[in-house]
């Protein structure tokens, strides 16, 4: 039996189990890591608290994209901290301005067959160029840099089976909405997504990147191209072709699912509010009309998306009632467009041009107004997360987003004729002066750390207790996000590196009295419903619960992601045996986990009594002798110092 793609990296990566054993925990060795600012600070806080001197990696970097709004010292001093972390440890730092971690780091860094993780969920980004790139925690991206294993558990491979060629106007963004909205954005836990047929070889890299990244959406622990001569192409114009390697799966190679994809009878498409797998075609939404217009993210603002958009808009105004911004994704992208003369016609259009930044993304800046309807090029349409409560958020692709800028309406993008055509370049431009490399090894110990007073250390845990008694702190519902439990945006984003105070915006969306409430506790338990915790990589989403007391979160099911994070926090994650007793507990229930520990180390059912009402209720921590080890020894923290 063949191997697939991703099993051909997992192969020549393995440190530890057996991945012939779907749901087993392996461990994988690590070629790159990747942070950004949001996530950076504190996962490099985690990593001088490991002692480890100099990263030990093939290629770590440090973006700078998220808190670029600098209204206060905060996100400045960050910025410098993180700076003079990457020159001290031997980590290559990318500079405010030149671009989007996963955009930069397709065009500049990635490596087919390499594998990638990074403390931002849409890493997966990287598998656009045949890369197994895995989204991660803080810690965890601290951990491959210091040069342990990552550990996943052994996911099944699905093939999303793509034939026929995307007509006219038809775009990438229309097959990952397909394909959200057949599998839904908890479909893909536990999965690898991997693409292959004739109709691969239609897609460009920054086609294929558009793909994996926003697969992020549907819980999987990545998406993969193949890495074929589209590929080598693409290096080749970047100037790296002597990083191409050929990465093809097996003739033989056995998946657990498999889903077909027809590109040629694809439409233009849109998530609706407020999920990205609530998706409907153009056509079904009608003429409704639109307030604002945001094209970029690192799903959408490469070169190709961009001379599309200009091509669109060139020679005409976007309508009067309409907003719209456009962010390139990089230096690169933003240069070539200026010196061919399109990013005169987006701004001749009346495009306002913002920085090569994720910007409105994650809620830095350009709010809809209220209950404005917004279209965005995005992978994220949450409630609450463009910066304004009761926005209406639907997730297009740059060619829907331009073509409904000059409508002023939902317009699809086959009833503006011919579509033009935009070949990618022989030659990128190459200038990596906004990328700084580290100090060489020999002038390492001379490089002063500089912090901010806004820079707090990483929270301190315990050991797990023998028991536990706490209280319900909060009960929430199914799908719960990470917008939810730690909100973005420009006012709290810059409190990303002082967990006491971001701690009290924890799940203030969802109750404004929580973080009081659970303080004044000092004990307390979060309950939850289905897909807990889904969306970004935000380990703060599992800092500020721990900061705020809490000691477990019960919920019918996790996101991956969040779940690794909470193991690294030391919170622990339980989900019922039956879902009905969901229903047995109520807000500020007193609870006890009586013999917690001795039930985690035998591997049996942890009873949870409620005191309130004598109800007692079976739950289960599903966990490896590794992660089981990290809860007891009170998280990853205390774990690898004490393994050291």
């Amino acid at each position: 039996m063949g191997y697939t793609l991703a099993q051909k990296i997992i192969k020549a990566h393995l440190l530890s189990g057996d991945m012939n054993v779907i749901g087993s925990e392996i461990g994988l060795k690590i070629d790159q890591t990747l942070t950004q600012d949001a996530t950076g600070t504190m996962a490099y806080l985690e990593f001088e608290a490991m002692g480890v001197p100099r990263v030990k990696t093939e290629r770590s970097v440090a973006y700078i994209d998220h808190n670029t709004l600098q209204t206060g010292f905060e996100n400045a001093d960050d910025h410098r901290f993180i700076q003079s972390i990457a020159k001290k440890h031997g980590i290559y730092y990318s500079r405010p301005g030149n671009g989007i971690c996963h955009q930069v780091h397709l065009e500049r860094f990635g490596k087919p067959g390499k594998t990638l993780i990074g403390s931002d969920s849409h890493t997966p980004t990287g598998g656009g160029i045949g890369m197994l790139a895995i989204g991660a925690g803080g810690l965890d991206v601290a951990v491959a840099m210091g040069g342990g294993a990552y550990y996943i558990s052994m996911p099944k491979m699905v093939r999303v089976n793509l034939t026929g060629a995307l007509r006219p106007w038809v775009s990438a963004k229309d097959v990952i909405l397909e394909v959200l909205r057949i599998m839904s954005v908890k479909g893909g836990v536990g999965k690898i997504i991997e693409y292959g047929g004739d109709g691969v070889k239609s897609l460009s890299v920054p086609e294929r990147a558009t793909i994996t990244n926003m697969g992020a959406e549907l819980g999987a622990t990545t998406s993969i191209f193949p890495s074929d001569e589209i590929t080598k192409s693409f290096l080749k114009a970047q100037s790296r072709e002597e990083d191409w390697i050929e990465l093809l799966p097996d003739n033989d190679a056995v998946y657990d699912e498999v889903i077909n994809i027809n590109l040629s009878e694809l439409v233009p498409m849109a998530a609706c509010p407020h999920s990205p797998d609530a998706v409907k075609t153009i056509e079904e939404i009608g003429a409704k009309k639109v307030d604002q217009v945001c094209i970029g993210s690192c799903t959408n603002s490469s070169y190709l998306d961009l001379m599309r958009v200009a091509a669109i808009l060139k020679g005409k105004t976007v309508h009067p009632d309409v907003s719209l911004s456009i962010a390139p994704g990089s230096k690169q992208v933003f240069n070539m467009l200026a010196q061919n003369g399109a990013l005169a016609d987006l701004i001749s259009a009346g495009a306002r041009i913002l920085e090569c930044a994720c910007g409105p993304c994650i809620g830095m800046g350009q709010s809809p107004n209220s209950k404005g309807i917004s279209l965005r090029t995005f992978n994220r349409n949450f409630e609450g997360r463009s910066g304004t409560a009761d926005g209406q958020i639907y997730l297009v692709s740059p060619e829907t987003a331009a073509a409904s800028a000059l409508a002023g309406v939902f317009c699809d993008a086959r009833t503006l004729g011919e579509a033009v055509n935009i070949p990618l370049p022989e030659k990128f431009l190459i200038n990596d002066n906004m990328i700084v490399p580290p100090a060489p090894v020999e002038e390492m110990d001379n490089v002063e750390i500089l912090r901010g007073p806004n820079i707090k250390p990483f929270p301190t845990t315990k050991p797990l207790p023998d028991s536990i008694s706490a209280t319900c702190s909060l009960k929430v519902g199914d799908n719960i996000t990470t917008d939810h439990i730690m909100p973005a945006g420009a006012k709290i984003l810059p409190l990303r590196s002082n967990i006491p105070a971001i701690s009290q915006h924890c799940f203030t969306v969802c109750d404004k009295e929580f973080p009081n409430r659970a303080l004044s506790l000092g004990s307390s338990i979060i309950v939850g419903g289905v897909n807990y915790g889904q969306g970004s990589s935000r380990e703060h989403a599992a800092l500020a619960p721990l900061y705020l007391g809490v000691k477990a979160v019960l919920v019918k099911s996790f996101a991956r992601i969040h779940r690794a994070n909470l193991i690294n926090a030391g919170i622990l994650p339980l989900t019922f045996v039956n879902d009905a007793d969901y229903d047995e507990i109520s807000l500020n229930d007193k609870l006890e986990l009586p013999d917690v520990k001795q039930l985690l180390m035998e591997n049996k059912e942890i009873i949870i009594k409620n005191l309130t009402t004598g109800k007692e209720i079976k739950t289960i921590c599903e966990l490896s002798e590794r992660t089981k080890a990290i809860i007891i020894a009170g998280g990853l923290l205390n774990y690898t110092r004490e393994n050291a």
